[in-house]
């Protein structure tokens, strides 16, 4: 064989190599990433092809799949769409799956999670149509409603938590939308609803209780500084400790003033508990120089801060800043400077002082049942940490109970129960109107509900706006909805 006839064996054994290599990887290592493409018209045509599981609250569907007449074989169908968005998601043919549970648990609704195998393996082999599994879920319809008629057409963020075991009992976003449009089989509904939603710039589709751009928490992070300073051993309610008009800091001309006129106290003292009560900045700037930002970024850590969480939605980890100075160290005491959070991380400092100091996983899903109602999966109660001794969570409740009665909170107070809870007005740009907050726990004595309460640019009020007159009586509606 002669030198250019070798040559060109060579080449096409190499081609020929190639192929066989190219085909072997995308029919063996990259399928399962073809699969499930969300462009992959062919693997979204065998999706609807079976019928999708079914979210659930108290057995009753707010996402399930009914017939339909074309192609596609199934719909999906919301109730109370706007309700229950960004709990649910979507599941679009145009856009796959996302924006809640249709995204973060789709394996499971979709019938092709490892849980499920035998469950297949028997369909086949009975000849049953495969079904996806169906998720019960820890709302409670009543809190859930309350916090959206509560929060109206205001922006912000809801969330509800049972602080004994971690269950959410609401999780509500606003502004909210319709599912609905995003799963319509007519090509030309879905894409001007995904436009409009996403041009809108308002972000909608952002689940503003668990992500997007996260908040400072204003005075909500006294809660935090007030943990810090008793766990130290150092300070307890009854300590005196400075309150004055304004605090001087350290390396910089600038002070750090009351949002109220005035010192806190007589002789510019004042109590830890009265500095909650009266959410006296000056006090708690203090207080973060003289513990250090990373004696209060430890005690913000125990609570869950930078935590990687999964409800099954994954939630973006709650910020405390590091390397402060002593400014920033007072300016980051009373929440603002960098610090960042999500209102489900809110909810989460105050289950932690309902529940004796100890943070529970929070959780979305209650179970996972089969198409003929069998337990697949239950959630278990996980702790997560131990944020504060039961000692502090008792002086924390304390001092927590004198905001409601007394101090800033007293427009979250709930008829014929104690609720302990605490303000926050956070600045945030320049300009701006500050986000007002609540967040807190009922009954104080035996908390069933844990809450925080975000809205943002101090809702109707505007620039008049604070914690406990616009996010309390949010708080309270909540509260009320759940323990009755």
């Amino acid at each position: 064989m002669n030198e250019p006839i070798r040559r060109l064996s060579m080449l096409a054994a190499l081609l020929f190599t190639a192929l066989l290599v190219s085909s072997t990887w995308l029919q063996v290592v990259g399928a399962e990433a073809i699969n499930d493409r969300p462009d992959n018209r062919r693997t979204a045509l065998k999706n609807y092809g079976q019928e999708r599981g079914q979210i659930l609250l108290g057995g009753q569907p707010i996402a399930r799949s009914v017939p339909s007449d074309d192609e596609l074989q199934w719909q999906r169908v919301y109730a109370s769409p706007e309700t229950y968005a960004h709990i649910t998601g979507y599941y679009s043919f145009e856009y796959g799956a996302g924006g809640g549970l249709e995204g973060a648990a789709n394996s499971l609704l979709s019938g092709t999670d490892d849980t499920l195998f035998y469950g297949r393996v028997s369909d086949i082999l009975s000849g049953k149509a495969s079904k996806g599994a169906s998720l019960e879920l820890t709302i409670d319809p009543q809190a859930q409603r309350a916090a959206k008629e509560a929060l109206g057409d205001q922006r912000g963020a809801v969330v509800a938590m049972d602080p004994r075991t971690g269950a959410i009992l609401a999780m509500y976003s606003s502004p909210t939308y319709s599912p609905t449009p995003l799963v319509s089989h007519e090509q030309g509904t879905a894409a001007k609803a995904w436009e409009s939603l996403n041009a809108d710039s308002s972000r909608p589709l952002v689940n503003r209780a668990i992500g997007g751009n996260l908040y400072p928490p204003g005075s909500v992070f006294k809660v935090v500084t007030a943990a810090a300073a008793i766990e130290s051993g150092d300070y307890d309610k009854s300590s005196s400790i400075p309150g004055p008009a304004v605090l001087d800091l350290p390396q910089t001309d600038v002070g750090l003033p009351n949002s109220h006129p005035g010192a806190c106290g007589p002789n510019d003292r004042v109590t830890l508990a009265v500095a909650m009560q009266d959410s006296c900045n000056t006090a708690f700037g203090w207080l973060g120089m003289e513990l250090g930002g990373d004696t209060v970024g430890d005690q913000a850590s125990k609570f869950g801060f930078g935590d990687k969480l999964e409800i099954p939605m994954d939630v973006t980890p709650s910020t405390f800043p590091t390397g402060l100075n002593p400014p920033q160290e007072a300016q980051s005491a009373i929440g603002q400077y960098d610090v960042r959070v999500t209102p489900l991380q809110v909810a989460m400092m105050s289950s932690a002082v309902a529940n004796d100091g100890v943070v529970m996983r929070p959780y979305v899903v209650e179970r996972v049942q089969g198409d003929d109602l069998s337990v697949i999966s239950d959630t278990k109660p996980e702790q997560l940490s131990r944020a504060i001794d039961p000692e502090t969570a008792t002086e924390l409740t304390d001092m927590m109970k004198l905001v409601v009665e007394r101090g800033t909170g007293t427009q979250a107070a709930v008829p014929g129960t104690s609720v302990a809870g605490k303000t926050g007005t956070a600045e945030h740009a320049e300009g701006a109107a500050p986000h007002a907050w609540f967040t807190g726990f009922a009954p104080a004595d035996n908390p069933k509900v844990a809450v925080a309460v975000v809205v943002e640019d101090g809702g109707r009020a505007g620039n008049e706006a604070y914690g406990g007159s616009v996010a309390g009586p949010i708080s309270a509606a909540v509260m009320k909805a759940v323990l009755e």
